[in-house]
């Protein structure tokens, strides 16, 4: 999320400045104007935190080209003269200003390398240093470098991981903001670690099982189509010129050749209309709520889906408990990171005010969320009257684990098996028609077909 610095003046004449995050500049600018009103102060200036380009030299040496982040550029330039640098110019930079998301196979190494290190007993920001050295991706090492630089100044930890999450991902930042206020660094980073490999590991095997399957059936479609509408018709024509006498299933086909032809537009539109407006619906907020809402009823993946959700819940709901009453916030925190929006709804808006305005038990509070497993709500029921919460939160996280995996392997080998029957039919199909065609002959034994141009 962008950072913006406010400098105003108060009643007194003094001068006020203090940092704020915020979606856009408009969004800035109404937060500014509530601070000015809460803290009696007139907004002088809102400058957003950009990166800025420069060129440097220090005596005779070789120009120096870099980049800092800061507010204006003339932060840059007066930080760089106090250096010593002959500054030459301090430019905004145009392009890639705005935080990207790092390659998540860099940020599962990143936090992985991390906990292994934490483990050996290495001092954190001894961690981060290495890492800064070591980490390939610009987009990561920035990041990892402006986190070390903040947590240096002593700023909020979880302030500090949570500005990154557009780099890092949302529940990457939240669970290592919470790490570094934590007693137990180590085991939240392994718990993230976990959860995220499993969550990359989930989601190869469902582009496998899914993705794949379904672009060798868009293509075997558009193959059909091209061979019905435009080939097919192209060899009935010699039949129909020369008044041949056309098979059922070559008649048949020839209908629905000349029916697509007529109706491809309509076609067309009826296909691609409802898929695009889909894909700009599933965009929206209220999209991709609906979408999380049904998804999990789907038979097989729908279920897989739901249980890993659950299982994520059940991950972090493990490296955060404490068996306090702090942990309301815990719970808060474990739904957003499930990844669906529709549980993350239903435990946000049924399950914790139910704890705290009518202070129900963690059990009952999760079972009128319905989105919970029955399964799920045993374990929880048991746990919560042995006081073992936390290790059942663990237990269930990883029985959803084995049990998605291998119902991933067989979903995967039952889509393929079926991907494989659908094309061996149509293929059938298309050589039955094909050899019906090459067995047709004229009912005038001495008529002969063109093969070639005609010759006078």
């Amino acid at each position: 999320m962008p950072e913006y610095r406010i400098d105003g003046v108060t009643l007194s004449g003094k001068t006020v400045s203090g940092s704020i995050t915020a979606d856009s500049r408009s969004i800035a600018k109404v937060k500014a104007a509530e601070l000015s009103r809460d803290k009696k102060f007139k907004v002088t200036g809102i400058h957003e935190r950009v990166t800025f380009i420069y060129r440097v030299q220090k005596g005779t040496d070789k120009p120096i080209d870099g980049e800092q982040k800061a507010y204006t550029a003339k932060e840059v330039r007066d930080a760089l003269e106090k250096m010593g640098f002959q500054v030459k110019y301090v430019r905004k930079k145009l392009f890639g200003t705005k935080l990207r998301a790092a390659p998540v196979v860099d940020v599962i190494t990143f936090v992985r390398v991390s906990t292994d290190l934490m483990k050996q007993k290495l001092p954190f920001n001894e961690v981060m240093q290495l890492l800064i050295n070591d980490i390939p991706n610009a987009t990561l090492r920035e990041c990892i470098k402006e986190i070390n630089a903040e947590l240096k100044q002593g700023k909020d930890s979880e302030k500090v991981f949570i500005k990154q999450a557009p780099v890092l991902g949302k529940f990457t930042a939240q669970m290592l903001g919470l790490a570094s206020k934590s007693g137990n660094m180590a085991e939240i980073y392994e718990s993230a670690a976990k959860f995220m490999e499993r969550n990359a590991e989930f989601k190869r095997n469902l582009k496998s099982a899914l993705i794949t399957p379904l672009i060798t059936l868009f293509v075997l479609f558009l193959a059909c189509i091209f061979y019905v509408a435009y080939i097919f018709p192209k060899t009935a024509e010699l039949f129909i010129k020369f008044k041949i006498k056309i098979p059922p299933m070559t008649a048949a086909t020839l209908k629905m050749s000349d029916w697509l032809i007529d109706n491809w537009l309509i076609l067309s539109f009826l296909t691609f209309a409802p898929l695009i407006a889909l894909l700009f619906y599933i965009r929206t907020e209220k999209g991709r709520f609906m979408l999380d809402k049904y998804i999990i009823k789907i038979p097989v993946v729908g279920s897989m889906l739901h249980k890993t959700a659950i299982e994520i819940f059940c991950r972090v709901f493990y490296a955060l408990y404490s068996g306090s009453g702090e942990n309301i916030e815990i719970i808060r925190m474990a739904a957003e990171a499930c990844g669906n929006r529709y549980m993350e709804h239903q435990i946000k808006t049924i399950a914790i005010p139910m704890m705290l305005e009518r202070g129900k038990g963690l059990t009952e509070a999760f079972e009128a969320t319905g989105v919970f497993t029955k399964t799920a709500i045993s374990r929880f029921g048991s746990g919560a009257e042995t006081g073992t919460v936390k290790a059942t939160a663990l237990q269930l996280a990883e029985y959803y684990e084995k049990e998605t995996t291998y119902r991933m392997k067989n979903a995967i080998e039952v889509i393929q098996l079926s991907v494989s029957m659908i094309m061996m039919v149509v293929l059938t199909a298309l050589t039955l028609v094909s050899s019906e065609t090459a067995l047709v002959k004229p009912e005038n034994p001495h008529m002969i077909l063109p093969i070639g141009p005609l010759i006078p």
